[in-house]
């Protein structure tokens, strides 16, 4: 899926107007839960051993801000916490994936969704693979305007998407491949990478596959 999960150095930016979970309040259907936010960022700090300041330099983003997740109070992008889990050298999935049965099913309108600041593109996580499998299911929803691009996520990520509606180019950053509904591409998420819808209402499906 840093969903598709990169950080544009101009993203970063603690006031950007869009820094908005997909979804309308912290307990929404659709939107990431903050307190389950803060809990993963909280604990994947204290694996590490990192502090707030060397975590929030290495994300670049305000010490401050990161005091706010952690504390259930601030509303990211995608891209601040794609950044923060690059730092944290943690999937995506880890911050949005809480205790599930072995049968779950995430109908259409529903699961945790996070959306890009500079692009009309959500991410919903479906499915995180317990450690050592490696391989996390996203839903993506995008409309046309501007690409969500990303920074490279970390060493050795793969990502897999299949179109399920409309048209979009996805792929390395310049050389993007245009996909229709049923088509699959296979790129490496540990370079540049876009994701630019061409029609209104595309989506897809996408596996990110991490060591």
């Amino acid at each position: 899926m840093n969903t598709d999960p990169g950080v544009r150095q101009s993203e970063r930016m603690d006031d950007l107007p869009n820094l908005a979970l997909g979804g309308a309040a912290a307990g929404d259907a659709r939107g990431a839960p903050l307190e389950l936010i803060a809990a993963s960022l909280r604990r994947e700090r204290r694996r590490t051993g990192l502090t707030l300041t060397e975590v929030a330099r290495r994300a670049g983003i305000a010490k401050s801000t990161l005091s706010q997740l952690e504390s259930g109070t601030g509303n990211p992008s995608i891209e601040t916490l794609w950044a923060i889990c690059v730092a944290l050298d943690a999937p995506f999935s880890r911050l949005l994936d809480p205790p599930r049965p072995q049968v779950r099913v995430i109908r259409a309108d529903e699961g945790p969704t996070v959306a890009a600041a500079h692009a009309d593109y959500q991410a919903t996580l479906l499915a995180a693979c317990p450690p050592g499998a490696g391989h996390d299911v996203y839903r993506i929803a995008a409309e046309m305007g501007h690409a969500r691009v990303s920074d490279p996520h970390m060493p050795g990520v793969t990502e897999h998407v299949v179109l399920s509606a409309g048209r979009a180019l996805v792929g390395v950053a310049g050389q993007p491949t245009e996909l229709g509904p049923g088509d699959y591409l296979r790129y490496p998420g540990d370079v540049p990478h876009v994701f630019e819808a061409l029609e209104p209402r595309t989506q897809a499906v996408l596996v990110s596959e991490h060591s």
